[in-house]
């Protein structure tokens, strides 16, 4: 019928196949065929049964996102499923690699869902800033219960063909020749005989539902939402298949995902859709890439030690080097406890922990090195240290072998000046945990060859990371930023404000956690250390360090933490070391509201930002927010600093950096030059000129 859609004969069961690759997704050029196939072979009455199939990798993974806030074109994948329902003749989708979002709600038009063994269901939306808005809302609770709908739905999360079985999702699941499998069981429904009756008529699974028990996981939920809109209005749809009909349902259904498709909130988690799918691009991207089968890490502390994990977790073999046997011991043993921890709380199999630890090679020995692929040095954050480090790998890594170092803030051009291979070299900077969280910031060194930065760019995605490539300089893109975020921070204190006052106006916004919490819980010790290194200071800081306040792990920072709990509690000793220290310099405390706290704080968090991109050391704004969002914390529902400056207005926040700069003469306050274009264009393409 079309080169999307094409329809073919297997008796007198007729096959549809969806072929738009990638993903299969829903555009209007798959949409206008489909309906028009499936009318056809309603009214053909020599087909028994409609098998609907894809082509490729996958069944439809999801709506084509970049329709969504245009104008729809019909049919509209709403009435494509309306138009299945009305079908008499059994229906039946054949899933094979992921049903997401709209390609769900495609299948539970159908009467019947048969699945690959190795297939994922799930309807994603919430990720979007969305909820389902082809009725996904309103018909699988009618199959798998209204609990289970609701935790899919607000998670997000896809389920396994078995998972999907045992709850109803799906009829059958099938190895080998899914399609062959499929047609035969669409055959024998014929032969079973009808009615065949359509996935919204089916009542029985909400009939059964215990209200209170349904409204108690869903105020549960709503509190982890974090001041997401997304979530709060799943549940409410939810709600809405069980206390309203059907179509009243569906009409809800639609004017929710209306509300929140018009909304910031689903404007931000799509502009970080396609910003991290930008972002993984990279440079070099053209390159050939090199072959990486064995990762080293060199320090087995807590962040090699998680680097090592998230390599296994990938299925790479690790050699793991330490320079004593005990720290390497230690270094292995929390990795095992690391793994036992998952075990225990479900999240892995004993299987799979063992797998897991067969793939780990611990070593004191740099020789041990000689084969590997790709060597990641997270040792102390020290130049003198890296060079060392980096001399030793020139003399023993092979030729070819990436050499990566982890640094958080140290220059990696003269890191790779310490052996004779400076193109193999790459700052790969993990944030800790690295084995859970997200984002790599890829450090594009001068010399960093274009294969160099391919390879480990498509590496990343192999591991489960987010790679950003960023250029050299002091802290690269997350860390320089997050010094102009906290240089006020001490002076809001001296000046009248609380660390739980600051904190909340964090959490407020959207921050899981405040600076000031957040610090405790990395340990206030490490940046004292850093600051000695560097020769600064930091009054509040410095002082607690002093009195062996670290954080959580002493039981007391800014927090006081009490019985071995990690809730903080505000210490009036804190609040009294504050006030002398406002003394000693002469300074009356006053009242700071929560307004002028983001302007100190975040408002020169977007100008260094705009400093970066200005020097190219982010190819993007948009990579900036995926960093910031990934390895930071920053409020998804906000798209990152930079998207939230568009929404914020670029005009407000220089005039209010201006009035800032004027008042205390500070650096951080003064306006960059890309950041007064921002406010005059309306954008940050149109500011640096594309």
């Amino acid at each position: 019928m079309s080169d999307f859609v094409s329809v073919a004969r297997d008796g007198d069961v007729a096959v549809v196949t969806i072929d738009n690759p990638p993903v299969n997704a829903m555009s209007f050029h798959v949409r206008e065929p489909l309906h028009q196939a499936l009318a056809a072979l309603r009214d053909d009455p020599t087909v028994a049964a409609i098998v609907i199939a894809c082509a490729g990798r996958t069944f439809v993974a999801g709506a084509d996102i970049t329709e969504f806030g245009k104008p729809v074109q019909q049919p509209e994948l709403r009435a494509v499923i309306a138009l299945l329902e009305t079908i008499a003749k059994p229906t039946v989708a054949a899933i094979h690699g992921t049903a997401l979002g709209g390609g769900l709600e495609l299948a539970l038009g159908c009467h019947f869902r048969v699945a690959d063994s190795n297939a994922k269901l799930g309807l994603p939306e919430v990720k979007l800033g969305l909820l389902p808005g082809g009725g996904g809302t309103a018909r699988l609770p009618r199959l798998v219960g209204a609990e289970k709908a609701l935790g899919m739905i607000v998670s997000g999360a896809p389920i396994g063909a078995a998972e999907a079985l045992e709850a109803g999702l799906v009829d059958a699941v099938f190895d080998g020749d899914l399609l062959a499998q499929t047609v035969r069981f669409a055959s024998e429904m014929v032969v079973k005989g009808g009615p065949f009756l359509p996935v919204r008529n089916r009542n029985d699974r909400l009939g059964k539902t215990d209200l209170a028990a349904f409204d108690r996981q869903a105020t549960e939920l709503a509190k982890k939402a974090r001041g997401l809109e997304a979530p709060i209005a799943c549940a409410q749809a939810v709600r809405n298949a069980i206390s309203l009909s059907f179509d009243e349902a569906l009409a809800a259904e639609r004017e929710l995902f209306l509300k929140l498709v018009a909304g910031d909130q689903s404007r931000a988690q799509r502009h970080l859709f396609f910003a991290e799918r930008e972002a993984a691009k990279g440079s070099g991207k053209d390159a050939f890439w090199r072959k990486i089968a064995q990762v080293g890490v060199i320090g087995a502390g807590t962040m090699g030690g998680g680097i090592a994990m998230a390599f296994a977790n990938g299925g790479f073999p690790v050699t793991l080097l330490e320079t004593s046997r005990k720290a390497l011991d230690r270094g292995l043993a929390t990795i095992d406890k690391n793994y036992a921890v998952s075990v225990s709380r479900g999240s892995l199999s004993e299987e799979a922990r063992q797998q897991r630890l067969d793939l780990f090679k611990g070593s004191t020995d740099y020789a041990d090195l000689a084969d590997c692929d790709l060597i990641v040095e997270a040792v102390f954050e020290e130049m003198a240290v890296k060079q060392e480090v980096f001399g030793k790998l020139d003399a023993v890594a092979r030729a070819g072998a990436i050499l990566a170092t982890n640094t958080s803030y140290l220059d990696v051009n003269a890191i790779a000046a310490a052996t004779s291979r400076p193109q193999d070299v790459v700052g790969l900077h993990f944030f800790s945990p690295a084995n859970v969280m997200k984002l790599l910031e890829i450090v594009r060194a001068e010399r960093t060859a274009p294969d160099v930065l391919a390879t480990v760019v498509e590496l990343a995605r192999r591991i489960g990371k987010v790679p950003v490539v960023v250029g050299v300089c002091h802290g690269f893109v997350g860390n320089r930023m997050l010094a102009a975020r906290g240089a006020e921070s001490e002076a809001l204190l001296l000046e009248g404000a609380t660390p739980s006052q600051i904190d909340r106006v964090f959490t407020d916004f959207g921050w899981p956690m405040g600076p000031f919490q957040m610090g405790d819980l990395a340990g206030l010790d490490i940046g004292w250390r850093n600051r000695k290194a560097r020769g600064l200071t930091a009054v509040i800081a410095d002082a607690l360090c002093e009195q062996g306040r670290f954080g959580q792990k002493t039981g007391s920072g800014f927090y006081r933490y009490e019985n071995g709990s990690r809730t903080p509690v505000p210490d009036l000793e804190v609040e009294a070391l504050i006030r002398a220290k406002a003394a000693e310099k002469g300074i009356a405390a006053r009242a700071i509201d929560a307004d002028e706290i983001i302007e100190r704080t975040l408002y020169p968090l977007v100008n260094e930002g705009a400093k970066i991109l200005e020097e190219k050391i982010a190819a993007r704004a948009s990579d900036i927010d995926v960093v910031w969002v990934n390895g930071y914390g920053f409020p998804v529902g906000k798209g990152g600093p930079m998207f939230w400056a568009g929404l914020e207005g670029g005009d407000k926040i220089v005039e209010r950096l201006d009035h800032w700069h004027e008042r205390t003469g500070k650096d951080v306050f003064k306006p960059g030059r890309l950041l007064r274009r921002m406010a005059e264009t309306g954008s940050w393409e149109s500011a640096v000129g594309r």
